[in-house]
């Protein structure tokens, strides 16, 4: 007994110093380079909510890398093809070209010489026409399937490339399903130089001006005509006015607009220009890209240089094309469209326009790194400022403490010495817990500091179990070592069941979470696991070393209830008309949510997230003209009294939304700059990805009701399972309900505290179900399954309102002090955590019965189901 009780406590010394050098490097990030290098180097990261930063969802256009790549290949034929002096016609049309050849000659080596090696082309048809070959080109089957294979993985190359470049610490891009790309910049001061960085194509084309088009027209009393008309919808849109001036347009000529900044006024001026469609030059043939000033205006301008073919294309076009103006297009905007005065040797070019110095240092970046291979969608993007991130941490911190106090406080009054034992548990609790974060290197978020403050109360339950059922040896006249032993050796199963039913609900929620939920997910599992080992194993070496030396043992507790004697069966009826009226009211707003009859956060309907702070008050009734009138009408707005602090909330379906946020902000920083409005934080969630969400949402729920049904269906049988499936869904559903009544937002955070609600009711339902099971096999009370129950219900109805309150010091702490990030998320664990006393009390026990007809069972000892 000695020598196991001295390897006990040496494994906790042994796993005591080990947590404390995986914290090291987490606490002190300036460690020798020895110690990083030889020991471990391993930290804690904090999540983009608490260190401020980007998180962004990409999606390439897959049209637009399709016919870029078809544009590539057409402009190698229609050089060969005038090189060799063949007379044709070409029409472009999307994925597909129409030649037009008139010669049977030409067309012989059309198809041999020129496009014969080219197996990336397929002519999808062939036909004659009166005086012409007509020849209809097109990518091949398995050069589109390539693109489609390898879009991303380019896409993750050159994102790679140009973030490396801007320099961001421990960036995260990785590839998210089949097509879409995360990106993931922590601790980024400037975020939105980060996302123009990132979203921007540097698509650098050089094209010819179409004058004669131009004046023809007369371009510019054209686009005047369209806009008075109202023809126009979104001004800033190229692609609505390339719609609208088709009509007007040759098919080879194309609608632009040119940036140009004023040197006088510095007002940027936006002008139509027309220009060829053909593309005589890319950037995909730029060797090099830097920022020079412009000694006449002192103005930052970027300068290109081409690799050798580069250099030749474009001395061949400046040769052929004196006179005449050749346009500078990057990402669909004419930078600048000088007219070539001569023949330009040597693969020099520079881009002007109405660059700061710091965009022209950007654009240089973009252009060496590599444009993309297509365009990006920003399907997500969560935006945290470090202001936010910072007032986050503190606050978290905060109610952590407040939570704790509150715990320790009532442990050490109502348990004495004993929980005193169990506060020293606790601390071992969230030490080790926040060491083997360490280890695995994982990303601290704030549901992830919500899920420690809750592991706070969670993880005290399991000595209150303990002492519960210390305490009833005692009352039975064991000696206070016999009580203490076979309290922990009774509790030992129930402490079991309770923590896998949790583990299994934490693991779907990792499963099927996203970003910050996973971490919450991933924080409370291995809280899981560290309370069975401090809960059961280092409590216990206290008393056996007290025991072992001979001390005298004395175990005292304060009562709440001296042995209770309700009967809570008396009420089953009206309880079960309340939690059926509750539940329907939760089911018939379910089937309202799914249609859209609910305050849906952004997560699931798409939209835009602002926090924005302000310098003095807002007034609401100003804000929401100002947005009325710049074009969003439907707009929610919440105030955060006391903290000028206002949340922004638009929804839309819309796959992409970053327009439509800078026009927000453009709108309220023009119309009301008095309140010198500063963006906190913002969530912008396309369409697509809201869906996503959706269904993961739905699984989540589900996955974790039927993984609790099957766990103990196998621990006690398919009865007990079910019945604490049920309540389990109860309290899910009652909890959706009280939020749907009440009109509050229904959000993925929402969804997490349901998951979360539903691992405390099952923790709460398997203790009475095992106390159940207990006296069942004590085979005291037979046939009259009330007084089973009722009786079981007394026995633990102490620990289950100790339990509830000792939770609900970590919830409240939340929602009282947590901020306005997660202070709905803290209102749904705290009616949930009451729910779930209630239900496993007054719906879990009588649904028991109910299944089983009214008959007592016949189970089997909780080892023997093992």
């Amino acid at each position: 007994m000695r020598g196991i009780l001295k390897l006990k406590i040496l494994l906790v010394i042994v796993l005591t110093l080990v947590a404390g050098i995986l914290l090291l490097p987490t606490l002190i990030p300036d460690l020798p380079p020895w110690f990083t290098k030889y020991i471990y180097r391993g930290q804690l990261k904090l999540g983009l909510d608490l260190k401020g930063g980007v998180h962004l969802v990409l999606k390439p256009d897959l049209d637009k890398a399709l016919q870029n790549q078809l544009e590539n290949y057409l402009r190698d034929i229609r050089q060969n093809l005038e090189k060799r002096g063949i007379n044709f016609e070409l029409q472009r049309e999307p994925f597909r070209a129409t030649f037009r050849l008139f010669k049977e000659e030409d067309l012989m080596v059309f198809k041999k010489e020129i496009i014969g090696g080219l197996k990336e082309l397929s002519i999808e048809s062939e036909k004659r026409e009166k005086d012409a070959f007509v020849l209809v080109l097109g990518l091949s089957s398995e050069r589109e399937g390539f693109i489609r294979e390898n879009l991303v993985n380019q896409l993750l190359e050159v994102l790679r490339n140009r973030i490396d470049q801007f320099g961001v610490s421990e960036p995260i891009i990785t590839k998210h399903g089949k097509d879409k790309v995360v990106v993931q910049l922590p601790g980024i001061k400037d975020p939105e130089r980060a996302l123009r960085l990132i979203g921007q194509t540097a698509q650098l084309e050089f094209k010819l001006v179409d004058e004669e088009t131009q004046t023809k027209i007369n371009i510019n009393t054209l686009v005047n005509v369209l806009t008075q008309e109202g023809r126009i919808k979104d001004l800033h849109n190229i692609e609505e006015w390339r719609s609208a001036l088709k009509p007007y347009l040759p098919p080879d000529t194309e609608f632009y607009f040119l940036v140009e900044k004023d040197r006088e006024t510095g007002q940027i001026t936006r002008s139509p220009i027309l220009l060829k469609r053909e593309t005589l030059l890319t950037g995909e043939y730029l060797r090099n890209a830097q920022v020079r000033i412009d000694p006449n205006f002192n103005e930052p301008y970027v300068w290109i240089q081409f690799n050798e073919r580069g250099a030749k294309i474009f001395e061949a076009i400046t040769a052929i094309n004196v006179g005449k103006r050749l346009a500078i297009v990057l990402d669909d905007v004419v930078r600048s469209a000088p007219v070539i005065r001569e023949k330009i040797s040597g693969g020099e070019a520079q881009i002007t326009g109405s660059f700061t110095l710091e965009e022209a240092q950007d654009l240089s970046l973009v252009l060496r790194a590599g444009a993309l291979p297509a365009p990006v969608k920003i399907l997500q993007n969560i935006t945290i400022g470090p202001s936010l991130g910072k007032d986050s941490i503190e606050k978290g911190i905060k109610a952590g403490l407040i939570g704790a106090l509150a715990v320790i406080i009532f442990a050490l009054i109502y348990y004495k010495i004993s929980g005193l034992v169990a506060v020293i548990a606790l601390i071992l609790n969230i030490y080790y817990l926040i060491a083997l974060l360490s280890a695995f290197q994982a990303t601290l978020t704030l549901p992830g500091i919500a899920g420690i403050i809750l592991s706070i109360g969670m993880g005290i339950d399991s000595n209150v179990l303990i002492f519960e059922r210390i305490r009833e040896e005692l009352r039975l006249g064991r000696t206070s070592y016999s009580a203490v032993f076979q309290g922990y050796s009774k509790a030992f199963w129930t402490i079991f069941d309770a923590h896998i039913t949790v583990l299994i609900t934490s693991l779907i929620l990792f499963i099927f979470g996203t970003g910050p939920i996973r971490g919450f997910a991933v924080t409370l599992s291995i809280s899981i696991l560290v309370n069975l080992f401090t809960a059961i194993f280092a409590t216990k070496i206290f008393y056996e070393y007290l025991y072992d030396k001979g001390k005298e043992l004395k175990v005292s507790f304060l009562s709440l209830l001296e042995r209770p004697n309700f009967d809570f069966m008396k009420y089953k009826r009206i309880f079960g008309i309340i939690s059926l009226v509750l539940c329907s009211v939760g089911i018939l707003g379910f089937f309202l949510t799914l249609a859209g009859r609910a305050n849906l956060g952004i997560d699931f309907t798409g939209g835009t997230l602002l926090y924005l702070k302000t310098e003095k008050p807002p007034i609401l009734e100003e804000i929401r003209k100002t947005l009325k009138e710049a074009g969003f009408p439907d707009v929610v707005l919440q105030d955060v009294k006391g903290e000028n602090m206002l949340l922004l909330k638009i929804k839309s379906e819309r796959e992409t939304l970053t327009e439509e946020v800078n026009r927000i902000v453009s709108a309220l920083s023009q119309k009301l700059p008095e309140l010198k409005i500063q963006v906190l934080a913002k969530e912008e969630i396309g369409g697509v990805i809201s869906k996503e969400l959706q269904k993961k949402a739905i699984f989540a729920v589900l996955g974790a009701v039927i993984g609790i049904i099957l766990y103990l269906s196998f621990r006690f049988n398919l009865y007990f399972g079910i019945a604490a499936g049920l309540a389990t869904f109860h309290d899910v559903i009652g909890v959706f309900a009280i939020f749907y009544m009440l009109g509050l937002e229904i959000n993925l955070l929402f969804i997490t505290a349901l998951l979360t609600i539903a691992g405390y009711s099952l923790t709460d339902t398997v203790v009475i179900f095992d106390r159940i099971r207990e006296v069942i096999l004590k085979e005291e009370i037979s046939g009259d399954f009330d007084a089973l129950i009722n009786r079981s219900l007394n026995e633990v109805f102490s620990r289950t309102i100790i339990t509830t309150l000792t939770t609900l010091f970590g919830s409240l702490a939340l929602l009282f002090f947590g901020g306005i990030v997660i202070r709905d998320f803290a209102l749904a664990l705290t009616l949930g955590f009451i729910l779930g006393t209630y239900s496993s009390i007054f719906i879990a026990s009588p649904l028991l019965k109910l299944l089983h007809k009214g008959k007592i069972p016949e189970l089997k000892k909780a080892e023997e189901m093992l």
